[in-house]
């Protein structure tokens, strides 16, 4: 089949090139009469536009506004950083950016400014990790009204559904962190804890809340008669966690077995070091450096991971995909529940699609 061309098209619409060229584009300047007539010559043709070529001829800027947790060095925001930098210069040819800002996620009018600040510079796409539904719907709701696309990544409000979603499914991951922590504890387990990081009643993600409500559904269904003890350490006080930590196991000197669901296992972790406290079997979540040191010396028996570095790499790629390439977005894709160990953590590390330059080839030409 001879290849339709532009002045093709033209001419079977009696209208000028550059009036396809502009209906094409989606540029202004052109009759509703001329562009229903291109439109009908296109949809005759099953003319399909080579959007690639297209992208990289129009010369457009996009930007991309991405709004994230407040976080320090080589913490979990990091690797999702990490994925967005690598997206940006994978798509370099379409000319985007990425304009990164941050909120407190211990404090809700944190998020409602920088959600505002966000709006200013009118970003191409959004990709923004929520806080709580109540606190991220009017940023979203804007968004909608505004026709910008956005993206969730590491946690997902349905009531208020993206255009995708990267992340684990929280509460399944919180069940399934429920089932091997007490194939750890055993069955004659009376007694595990949780250890929560909270400022003023805050937990700081909807991820952490609902892996929470995955565990006890799964203790409440398998293990109803093993009594959950909780530990809140100060988010925001970190100088006050080895205190409530002494205070906490000298009250309930017969406990073995502990999880925290957010990403600073290694408070407990070191801690239990510091200790001598080696017959506490304690589980957490993603590989942080210290983390990942407590995993190795046996302070942290199991670390669940979900590829930060891939999350925020989709959701840039995604935003190109759609805005750029016409593609259809994926909806909810979730992450892998990755279970890891001293044992096999550094095949996990080797094993990583980063570190394999043909399979990284082959994921950006996905």
């Amino acid at each position: 089949m001879e290849r339709i061309r532009i002045k093709d098209i033209a001419r079977l619409a009696d209208v000028s090139v550059g009036t396809v060229d502009r209906v094409l584009h989606g540029r202004s300047g052109v009759s509703e009469a001329s562009k229903q007539k291109v439109k009908n010559i296109l949809k005759q043709l099953d003319y399909q536009p080579n959007m690639y070529a297209s992208a990289l001829a129009s010369n457009k800027k996009y930007t991309f506004a991405c709004l994230l947790p407040q976080h320090e060095a080589s913490e979990y925001w990091t690797d999702v950083e990490t994925g967005i930098h690598k997206a940006i210069d994978t798509y370099s040819d379409f000319n985007i950016e990425a304009l990164i800002s941050h909120y407190d996620p211990y404090d809700y009018h944190s998020f409602a400014e920088a959600a505002n600040a966000l709006l200013t510079p009118s970003p191409d796409g959004v990709l923004l990790a929520p806080t709580a539904p109540q606190f991220t719907c009017p940023l979203t709701k804007e968004l909608t009204r505004r026709a910008i696309p956005y993206i969730y990544i590491d946690s997902n409000i349905k009531e208020q559904p993206a255009l995708a979603f990267f992340g684990q499914d929280s509460h399944r991951s919180g069940f399934f962190a429920a089932r091997m922590l007490m194939l750890l504890a055993g069955e004659g387990a009376r007694e595990i804890a949780i250890f929560r990081k909270i400022n003023e009643g805050i937990v700081g993600s909807n991820q952490q809340e609902r892996r929470e409500i995955g565990f006890r559904e799964y203790m409440q269904r398998h293990h109803p008669h093993c009594q959950i003890r909780e530990l809140d350490l100060h988010a925001k006080r970190d100088t006050e966690d080895t205190q409530m930590l002494d205070e906490f196991f000298a009250q309930h000197p017969t406990l073995k077995n502990g999880i925290t669901f957010n990403s600073k296992a290694y408070i407990i972790g070191e801690y239990l070091q510091k200790k001598g406290m080696t017959d506490f079997n304690l589980m957490g979540y993603d590989l942080l450096q210290r983390n990942v040191a407590c995993l190795k010396q046996g302070s942290i028996f199991f670390l669940i991971a979900q590829q930060p570095v891939l999350q925020g790499f989709n959701g840039i790629k995604t935003l190109c995909e759609h805005l750029i390439l016409k593609k259809d977005a994926p909806g909810e894709y979730f992450m892998p529940i990755d279970l890891l160990t001293k044992e096999n953590i550094d095949f996990y590390y080797n094993s990583s699609v980063w570190s394999q330059p043909e399979l990284a080839k082959t994921l950006l030409s996905m």
